[in-house]
């Protein structure tokens, strides 16, 4: 390899490029914050795709006037998140993809520059960070603080996740091991993660910094129904993925109490 081709390998290295992907229906109070969040980032080599799942609350029209800041923008019906975010996925051009929903915004403006930057290294598979709910109306007020931790294979069986909106991979690992599997209604991101996180040898870095501000009231905990449903899939995606049962399931629910009180 020439010294010419050392150079543009280097700048072809360090020019990670993030896809963030956003699903949207019906969330006109909240996408604006959302939209502002990722077109704010510092980090240049970036897309937005955003799927609209045919919102008729005005939400399509905030989004077609910032259409310029939009890789993509699709509206039309879909058959739930995943499928959405799965659509989402097939239109991404970037090395990197990751999720930022409608309700959520990125915690500062460096948090695609910190996630590049772990990516620069090749070897590097999937990187992930920290997470805090905050009051739908008032999202300067911490509700839960997740603070994650360095990934271990025996975490898994512990209970152990990283949060979700966290979470960027790289898009070769989506064609390995295929996308959202939309059987699961609440809880396809966890069976993805356990897919990802169980493959031997994966590469992960723990970023140890609040990637993401998420505003409470997400579809898995807004009612008993939907958070009896959660368990159920969270138990399957378990038991399909060969990693535990009804102690990890536990250990998993049971770790979220000490996010009320960690700040």
């Amino acid at each position: 390899m020439s010294k010419n081709d050392e150079v543009i390998h280097e700048r072809e290295r360090m020019n990670v490029q993030i896809s963030v992907i956003t699903v949207t229906r019906n969330c006109a109070a909240t996408v604006a914050d959302c939209l502002a969040s990722v077109a704010g980032q510092a980090w240049p080599h970036r897309e937005h795709v955003v799927i609209d799942g045919a919102s008729t609350d005005g939400t399509l029209a905030l989004l077609e006037a910032r259409r310029a800041h939009l890789a993509v923008l699709v509206s039309e019906l879909d058959e739930g998140i995943y499928d959405a975010l799965n659509k989402g996925i097939a239109q991404a051009r970037g090395d990197v993809i990751g999720f930022l929903h409608a309700d959520d915004v990125f915690a500062d403006d460096q948090v695609l520059t910190r996630v590049a930057a772990a990516f620069a290294d090749p070897t590097v598979e999937a990187v992930y960070g920290d997470l805090q709910y905050v009051s739908r109306d008032h999202p300067d007020r911490v509700i839960r603080h997740w603070a994650t931790a360095p990934f271990t294979p025996a975490r898994l069986k512990r209970g152990w996740m990283p949060p979700h909106p966290t979470l960027y991979v790289r898009r070769a690992l989506y064609e390995r091991l295929g996308v959202f599997d939309t059987r699961y209604r609440i809880a396809a991101d966890y069976d993805f993660m356990l897919r990802l996180f169980t493959q031997p040898g994966l590469r992960a870095v723990h970023l140890p910094a609040v990637l993401v501000k998420m505003r409470v009231g997400g579809v898995s905990n807004r009612s008993l129904g939907p958070i009896l449903r959660k368990s159920w899939e969270d138990l399957r995606a378990l038991r399909e993925n060969r990693v535990g049962g009804i102690g990890a399931l536990m250990l998993k629910n049971v770790g979220k109490l000490g996010q009320f009180w960690v700040r």
